[in-house]
């Protein structure tokens, strides 16, 4: 992990500003994108939020499968491969 140097105080709301020139270098844009905020041990990390298939990074029809987006395109696959199964 790479440290920026860069402190900021967190207010009374609990916020904490994001410096324009890291909202620049992870192309986030303002009022558009939106962050996942994980957490491991003792640190908060922060990701572009990019919601896409889990299998192929598609975003066309995505569903919701037990928190996961998968598309339309790998349900189908997946729906012919078990079905070729039986």
């Amino acid at each position: 992990m790479k440290s920026t140097g860069i402190v900021r105080k967190i207010d009374e709301l609990g916020r904490i500003v994001i410096p324009k020139e890291i909202r620049r270098i992870f192309d986030l844009e303002d009022k558009i994108d939106s962050l996942e905020i994980f957490t491991d041990d003792n640190m908060i990390i922060l990701k572009k939020y990019e919601p896409c298939c889990i299998f192929c990074k598609g975003t066309n029809k995505l569903q919701d499968f037990e928190g996961r987006n998968i598309c339309g395109d790998c349900i189908e696959k997946i729906m012919l491969k078990n079905a070729n199964q039986e």
